[in-house]
């Protein structure tokens, strides 16, 4: 597993995702893909480790396969490689967007597949619990069937989003959303949770995965050199 790789596949999708947002079909796809890189790096950590501890698993290393190796060779180093893990990732995970990343990327590895992802409608200069809002139009393979009908159901339903978004800017004294600061982007919703949009999602996620990435490999150096 190349860790490096998959870190530069994770941005090539996001960008991917920005291009064709928010077109539903090309946005699963390549959420899909970005979604099995991030999942490929938690793994490749983990290969990493059984590399440098010696521990010579020879199948697929996951995080749970790497726990049984160093419990049967009483590794003490490795025990506290994955401890020290399992409190990081912890603690990378408790901001609202990469917690719901998290959730995710677990809904996908017991589905097999994606949440249904939403055309929603937002203030192009985001501000903290602004209103977003669903714009239902006819798919043909989860496709756009035409641009332009998308964009009369977005004309038609601007001024009750406007109505509520700039209520609520007014409470918070922020600045007032005109028609023309508003765009269409693609949504994923999960049990119920806070609609978030999938390519901003992908682009601030970068940066938690990068720092597992990082100090992992650098908590394996500290705990090998204290041998």
């Amino acid at each position: 597993m190349n860790i490096e790789e998959e870190i530069k596949k994770c941005v090539i999708y996001s960008k991917q995702i920005k291009q064709y947002d928010p077109e539903p079909f090309y946005v699963e796809y390549f959420f899909n893909k970005y979604i099995n890189s991030i999942n490929n790096i938690i793994n490749g950590i983990f290969e990493e480790a059984n590399i440098d501890f010696g521990l010579f698993i020879t199948e697929k290393v996951t995080q749970n396969k790497f726990n049984e190796k160093v419990n049967i060779k009483k590794d003490v180093n490795g025990l506290k490689f994955s401890q020290w893990f399992s409190l990081k990732y912890e603690k990378e995970h408790k901001n609202s967007y990469s917690n719901f990343m998290n959730k995710i990327c677990q809904f996908k590895n017991r589905n097999k597949s994606l949440p249904e992802i939403k055309i929603m409608i937002r203030a192009i200069e985001r501000y903290k619990n602004d209103f977003n809002q669903e714009i239902k139009i006819d798919l043909k393979n989860k496709k756009i069937i035409s641009r332009q009908l998308l964009d009369i159901e977005i004309k038609r339903q601007t001024p009750m989003f406007l109505k509520i978004i700039n209520a609520k800017r007014y409470e918070k004294d922020e600045p007032k959303v005109t028609n023309k600061k508003i765009i269409s982007s693609a949504f994923v919703n999960l049990e119920n949770d806070t609609d978030v949009e999938i390519m901003y999602l992908c682009q601030i996620y970068i940066p938690v995965i990068r720092r597992l990435i990082d100090e992992s490999r650098n908590k394996i150096k500290e705990l090998i050199n204290c041998k």
